[in-house]
């Protein structure tokens, strides 16, 4: 049985998909049995070609699954139920991680004695990519040094080891068995933020590696100012979601007030900041202009708004 299983979910990106399998090839850990689980989320199929060709290269420890309903927490819940390892680890299909990614990740746990280990995801630019978005940092994640405790706000499923057993718990606990992963969540988005609010809330002890990074291809239509922008206002809408879905009666009327009331203060400020900034400081006032955008998309929830990042199905409050 093996005690690794790299959980990948995948949507229309053949060729990065066959660069992530590569990569895992070369891992330098050793003498741990892995396993790699992909699920492709496409009713059409799209990775079945690379899977094919990748299946005889890793000689019968990769398991290929399809999901034809696109819904990343559906899609999620299926590799994880596929997984027979001790340790998930999980990592997007458009990223590739340094060879000693699985060693390094190891390493960290068990000094650390966790049930999660964060580690970073870099930008890759394409060639045709602005310098001014370079410069800017807008794909850039906080970092921090190994060991330091996380919570749900600096927690994210691109690039973690997860304890099996504690995703089991949460998916027990879950409605209808469904998953750790929320449904409710697997068309807009922040799916992993409830994942890992929950295990905060259970004592999940949960760290950083930075020493385990793995980079994400970052495609020309992605690094533009209008999507910078569309992704600040989803950020903002699944902020407020994901803050008041685990709240009941009086709390959560009363957590929503206050919230949206800060979001209209903190967006006239922000926007007032962007013009001012304008005529001087070209990246200062897009960060700004951000910041504005994210406040926009907090208060668009209050009036049913949604926007959907996978998949074409509606989403439910």
């Amino acid at each position: 049985m093996p005690e690794l299983s790299i959980c990948i979910c995948t949507y229309k990106r053949p060729e990065l998909l066959r660069r992530l399998l590569q990569a895992i090839l070369t891992q330098t850990l050793r003498d741990v049995a892995i396993e790699v689980v992909v699920v492709d989320n496409d009713v059409n199929k799209s990775a079945a070609a690379v899977l094919a060709e990748m299946a005889t290269v890793f000689a019968g420890s990769l398991k290929a699954l399809n999901l034809a309903n696109s819904n990343i927490s559906l899609a999620r819940n299926a590799a994880i139920a596929a997984a027979s390892g001790q340790w998930i680890v999980m990592i997007d299909d458009d990223e590739v991680p340094v060879p000693d990614w699985l060693e390094q990740l190891l390493k960290v746990q068990k000094v650390e004695h966790a049930d999660v280990v964060f580690a970073p995801v870099l930008p890759e630019y394409s060639e045709s990519t602005p310098a001014w978005i370079r410069e800017g940092g807008y794909f850039d994640r906080r970092r921090m040094p190994t060991g330091t405790k996380i919570d749900h706000k600096d927690a994210r499923s691109g690039n973690v080891l997860v304890r099996r057993s504690i995703l089991q718990d949460i998916a027990a606990s879950q409605k209808d068995g469904i998953g750790p992963f929320d449904p409710a969540f697997g068309t807009t988005g922040g799916e992993d933020t409830m994942l890992f609010r929950r295990l905060d809330k259970l004592g999940a002890v949960m760290v950083w590696c930075d020493e385990a990074p793995a980079d994400e291809f970052i495609p020309a239509d992605r690094a533009t100012a209008k999507w910078l922008l569309q992704r600040s206002y989803r950020t903002g809408q699944l902020f407020i979601r994901t803050e008041l879905a685990m709240l009941e009666g009086g709390k959560k009327i009363s957590s929503a007030l206050l919230l949206s009331a800060r979001a209209c203060a903190q967006f006239v400020l922000a926007l007032l900041f962007a013009l001012l900034l304008l005529p001087f400081k070209f990246l200062r006032s897009f960060t700004w202009l951000r910041v504005a955008a994210s406040q926009l998309g907090k208060l668009s929830y209050f009036w049913g708004s949604a926007s959907h990042a996978y998949g074409s199905q509606p989403a439910k409050k």
